[in-house]
């Protein structure tokens, strides 16, 4: 799969407060780098815990469930956009299927 973009990771866990998401962020980008999801389905047999959602996105739980990451995915072409990453309290606060 393809990726865009690692930047609004970076800038996440670059951020003092969150820098304990590093680790967890760039093991799920590399993750996903190596993944060929063509379904929905395909993705929950690789991330059981991720939620699937409306309008092709999904919400995993990073390092613990002590962050959400949402991601838009076009499956035909093998495209993840990364919508939104942060804390349980910035997840609650946003629409995750307009972010």
């Amino acid at each position: 799969m393809r990726i865009v973009s690692k930047k609004t990771l970076r800038e996440f866990w670059e951020q003092s407060q969150y820098s304990a998401s590093q680790g967890q962020l760039e093991a799920w980008h590399e993750e996903v780098l190596k993944a060929d999801w063509s379904t929905p389905q395909e993705l929950k047999a690789q991330f059981g815990s991720a939620s699937i959602i409306q309008d092709s996105r999904v919400v995993f739980n990073i390092k613990g469930n002590d962050y959400r990451l949402i991601v838009k995915i076009n499956y035909p072409y093998r495209m993840v956009y990364v919508r939104f990453v942060g804390s349980h309290k910035m997840y609650d606060e946003i629409d995750a299927v307009t972010v």
